[in-house]
């Protein structure tokens, strides 16, 4: 049986070498998509992501590949959003005022309150509620690596499939068809991560 074939977007905004890596730990063979023409014959797209919400927004577009991330994401083929690629899916973010985002879910970006918990929220951290494809076989509770200062509300809490707990309780995942997406970072969380992917990739 043939590796499925993954296409990383490369819009000049992600961790792309460990995501490249960990994806072909898990039996993939990923290619790095920088143009909508790369994309047909795919059988799912991976859209990692680092840094600021806008700046991930500008660069998608000047890539020109905010419309056809958007299309793939609405169709109901398999995407996988990693870190900002999560928090690009839903209508706005509060670190980047009056920028859309690509709106395939509802809901909004929020940032943590500055409080007694340093912020970003940056280590590992338990995963609790899991549910879903992603997490078969998974333990009760299993930690994963963050990097974020701002974590999605999904307007529809039925297509959250894992929760975590920083100063409050925030959706680390969702998952809606063939959608998945989470915050925590896969290629930077080990065996847990790699086991992940894996269960992503049998879902093709």
């Amino acid at each position: 049986m043939s590796c499925p074939v993954l296409g990383v977007i490369d819009y000049g905004s992600g961790n792309l070498r460990s995501v490249c890596k960990a994806l072909e730990a898990s039996g993939a063979a990923p290619r790095l998509i920088s143009s909508a023409t790369e994309m047909p014959g795919l059988d799912a797209i991976v859209v990692p992501g680092v840094g600021a919400f806008a700046h991930c927004a500008e660069n998608l577009r000047a890539a020109r590949l905010w419309e056809p991330v958007r299309e793939w994401a609405s169709s109901g083929k398999s995407y996988l959003g990693i870190c900002l690629g999560y928090q690009l899916l839903f209508e706005s973010s509060e670190e980047s005022p009056g920028v859309e985002g690509l709106g395939v879910l509802r809901g909004r970006v929020v940032r943590f309150a500055t409080g007694e918990l340093k912020v970003p929220h940056m280590g590992w951290n338990t995963l609790r509620n899991t549910a879903g494809p992603l997490y078969e076989r998974f333990p009760t509770e299993v930690s994963m690596y963050f990097v974020h200062s701002y974590y999605p509300v999904p307007a529809d809490d039925e297509i959250i499939s894992a929760r975590s707990d920083y100063g409050v309780p925030f959706a680390a995942g969702v998952s809606r068809g063939a959608l998945h997406a989470v915050q925590f970072h896969p290629e930077k969380s080990q065996a847990a991560g790699l086991a992940l992917l894996r269960n992503f990739l049998s879902t093709l």
